[in-house]
Order: structure tokens, then C-alpha cells, then sequence
């Protein structure tokens, strides 16, 4: 399965993004879609997972600002990013979840570069 992630770009603090993620393939049997992010001297960190179930889960940081989503029949799903902040800048990665654990067999895509400027 490829990931193809696009959408970031540069914004000013305040502004608005919305990243998506597609699959080359059907992968919503897997236990989850995730958004990642990498700061420059940070270690990545979850941003975001949506369950095939359905439910949502995100990082204490982005409550409330950041909303994923998914489109099954687009094999896409997607992370709305709102009232943005200079914290936010980071490299933003999808990834596909396969199982219970992180496994390095999971998917991943190539990042899409978020700069918000203050």
C-alpha cells in the first residue's frame, strides 16, 4: 500500500489547513488511520487517529483545533487543522495502523511540510 499525503503548505497563525492522506488500496480493515507530526529537534508524535470503528482520538494540543476524517470510498481520510499556531510547524506524516501496536510494517507517507508563521 502507498500513502500519498498533500495539503500543507505556509499559513499565518490563526489560519487554516486541511492535509489528506491517500491510500493506493482499501485500507480501512486496518485498526487505524493516523496523523503524525515531526518538529525540527523533536522527537514525531501522534497528532491524530481515527478508528475503522469509527472514533476519534488527538493529542491534548490540538483538541478542539484539528479534526480527522475519512472518506471510505476515496481510500482518504483527511486532517482539518484550524486556528493554527507556530508550535504547530512540523513535517506531518499519515500512517496506517495495522494492528494493535505500532509495528515498523506499518504504512507510511512521504510528509507534507505545515509552516505557520507568526
Amino acid at each position: 500500500v502507498q500513502l500519498q499525503a498533500s495539503g500543507g503548505g505556509l499559513v499565518q497563525a490563526g489560519g487554516s489547513l486541511r492535509l489528506s492522506c491517500a491510500a493506493s488500496k482499501s485500507i480501512f480493515r486496518y485498526v487505524a488511520m493516523n496523523w503524525y507530526r515531526q518538529a525540527p529537534g523533536k522527537e514525531r508524535e501522534l497528532v491524530a487517529t481515527i478508528y475503522s470503528g469509527g472514533p476519534t482520538n488527538y493529542l491534548d494540543s490540538v483538541k478542539d483545533r484539528f479534526t480527522i476524517s475519512r472518506d471510505n470510498a476515496k481510500n482518504t481520510w483527511y486532517l482539518q487543522m484550524n486556528s493554527l499556531k507556530p508550535e504547530d510547524t512540523a513535517v506531518y506524516y499519515c500512517n496506517v495502523q495495522k494492528g494493535l501496536r505500532v509495528t515498523p510494517s506499518d504504512y507510511w507517507g512521504q510528509g507534507t511540510l505545515v509552516t505557520v508563521s507568526s
